[in-house]
């Protein structure tokens, strides 16, 4: 499985820094909704879903918080905890983020505007939808 974490431009300055996502240049597709995950209890998970043409861009703003992609047949797992990175997650691809810190804020810029029909809840359902038999 292609894991694919982007380095966005980080420009340091005395004042504080700034880092800029842009669609088509870094976010490698055109941005139609962003919206972002706080306050997750200790504990707690997000995610635990696939999409089937929803792309996301996933960005630890603050703190940390881990995030393990499935596509069926392999399982990986990624530490996000850099405001100028991001995560590409493609189609087909079961997520779940996990482990947030204290203060932890996650920002998901997606390729498409919500639908509720692109969403698949239920793993098994997922591993049907993508052909893996297990």
């Amino acid at each position: 499985m292609k894991i694919e974490i982007i380095n966005l431009p980080k420009i340091t300055d005395p004042r504080g820094n700034l880092t800029v996502a842009e669609q088509m240049e870094n976010v490698p597709f055109e941005i139609k909704r962003a919206y972002w995950v706080y306050d997750v209890p200790a504990g707690e998970s997000r995610g635990g879903h696939a999409h089937k043409r929803l792309k996301q861009f996933v960005v630890a703003l603050s703190g940390s918080f881990h995030v393990t992609l499935d596509n069926g047949y392999e399982r990986e797992t990624v530490l996000l905890n850099h405001p100028y990175q991001g995560l590409l997650i493609e189609t087909n691809t079961w997520r779940t983020l996990d482990d947030f810190s204290s203060g932890a804020v996650c920002l998901v810029l997606a390729s498409e505007l919500y639908e509720e029909d692109d969403y698949i809840y239920d793993y098994e359902d997922f591993l049907k939808y993508v052909g893996c038999s297990r």
